[in-house]
């Protein structure tokens, strides 16, 4: 069984490559981030011709996420519990109030998180908020997203058979030895200690980040930037991982990354991370 998370950075731009890496690497199960479009807008057809079940949740330009499936896609859920929203800035004031009255509402969940069963386990694809940069709401927002996810993470983990997928971009560099240069990130997110404290935490909550241990520790990228030659350079970061249960742990066999898939025009600055599952 192969599973496959992806970054596609915008569905529809690349949907022919993302069929053509369902086939090159014949995937059971694509979990897709950044789809960048509205569930009404998604592909579907496409999908279904090509052997798979799709769930997907979108509702504009931004994020959104998605999982295709040729062994079963049941029990979908569009957020995890507790998983929080975010406001821009400027979005609190109603406009239809004179005073500029604050909105009392939670701010809305964005589409970064679905779930389903899958030939009998549950992924996850997850795209985890930037934080554009430590002073700023978002920040804070994605270091509650974060802890969020790990309580819910931690309710999962407790039943010792499950088997269990957290995937996706996790917009964390874990280890110095996981970018270019970790100078370059000094005081900007993705490096910081919360943030990956954050990240580690999830060991706690009882998980396994399977692609450490089955891939280099160091120069072993998954994104690379559209500006300054960064791919050509190899000015590359690692930030797509996959987080699972004991149970599911023991089962992986090998894991990749489709470098290859940077290549050429049209690509997306992210690449395919696949595991490769005993049955």
């Amino acid at each position: 069984m192969r599973i496959a998370t992806w970054n596609v950075n915008s569905l529809r731009a690349r949907l022919d490559r993302t069929l053509a890496v369902l086939e090159r690497w014949d995937l059971d199960v694509c979990a897709i981030q950044e789809t960048k479009c509205r569930d009404e807008q998604f592909p579907v057809d496409a999908f279904t011709e090509a052997g798979y079940e799709v769930a997907h949740t979108g509702t504009n330009q931004w994020n959104g996420v998605a999982i295709a499936s040729r062994v079963g896609l049941d029990d979908v859920a569009t957020s995890f519990p507790g998983q929080p929203g975010f406001r821009k800035a400027g979005a609190e004031e109603d406009p239809e109030a004179s005073s500029g009255t604050l909105l009392d509402v939670e701010p809305p969940v964005e589409a970064r998180a679905i779930g389903a069963t899958c030939g009998g386990i549950r992924v996850w694809s997850l795209y985890v908020p930037h934080g554009r940069a430590l002073d700023d709401p978002h920040y804070e927002y994605k270091l509650a997203w974060l802890a969020s996810l790990r309580d819910a993470a931690s309710v999962w983990a407790a039943d010792p058979g499950a088997q269990v997928a957290l995937v996706g971009d996790w917009n964390v560099i874990p280890l110095d030895t996981d970018v270019y240069d970790v100078a370059d990130f000094a005081g900007k997110t993705h490096v910081s200690a919360p943030e990956r404290a954050a990240f580690n935490a999830f060991a706690a909550a009882g998980y396994t980040e399977v692609t450490r241990e089955h891939l280099p520790a160091e120069h072993t990228y998954t994104y690379w930037d559209y500006q300054r030659l960064a791919f050509p350079r190899n000015k590359g970061l690692r930030i797509d991982f996959a987080w699972t249960t004991p149970p599911l742990a023991e089962r992986v066999r090998s894991v990749g990354i489709d470098r290859e898939e940077r290549k050429g025009k049209g690509a997306s600055d992210h690449v395919p991370v696949v595991l490769e599952l005993a049955d």
